[in-house]
């Protein structure tokens, strides 16, 4: 009877501490209103850049101290990104037919190449689906990721061109003002 006792609890001890486990390696951080989004471009005229800070989104890991990311996803609604010039932010939601495609999203599909800089700090690779006006495309992201106790800090920048995703760079006075076809992201996302 006492080793049925013992076998018991140490299996009811072995149940708990994998519970305890998964809890504490598949833990999800939600995206920070601090976090801002910019993407900067060029025109005929002058260099220009639109920005958002309301951006939604999560991150959770399989191993945080390794920097091995297990789920990522960031949603932006596209007419939350502001120039501070209506006209240039109207030409912009019709380049990107928000009437039609509200949102901006990258979806994970995973994370690799991780490269430890110091402890909770990374560069690591990242791959997933980015959905722009409807169009999506698997993208490959450098990511600079920054862990601590309550914190989770990503950070990179990507350069493409917006004819990749169907969109044709915008123009303004009558055609005589375009846009140029290269954009750049940068990101500096602040999970919690």
């Amino acid at each position: 009877m006492t080793y049925l006792a013992s076998s018991k609890i140490k299996f009811t001890v072995c149940i708990l501490f994998s519970f305890i486990s998964s809890l504490t390696f598949s833990q999800e951080y939600q995206l920070d209103s601090a976090s801002t989004l910019s993407v900067y471009g060029t025109s005929s005229l002058h260099d220009w850049h639109i920005t958002t800070t309301s951006y939604s989104g999560s991150i959770s890991f399989t191993d945080i101290n390794a920097g091995k990311i297990k789920t990522c996803s960031v949603t932006i609604p596209a007419e939350t990104l502001k120039s501070g010039k209506s006209s240039m932010d109207k030409n912009t939601y019709k380049a990107l037919k928000t009437n039609k495609y509200k949102n901006i999203s990258f979806t994970l599909t995973k994370a690799d190449n991780i490269t430890a800089k110091s402890k909770g700090n990374f560069n690591i690779e990242a791959t997933g689906y980015l959905t722009i006006a409807g169009t999506k495309k698997l993208t490959t992201l450098n990511l600079n990721l920054s862990t601590s106790t309550n914190e989770v800090k990503l950070t990179g920048e990507k350069t493409f061109k917006m004819s990749d995703f169907n969109i044709e760079p915008p123009t303004a006075l009558f055609g005589t003002v375009t846009t140029g076809d290269e954009i750049t992201i940068k990101f500096n996302s602040i999970f919690k």
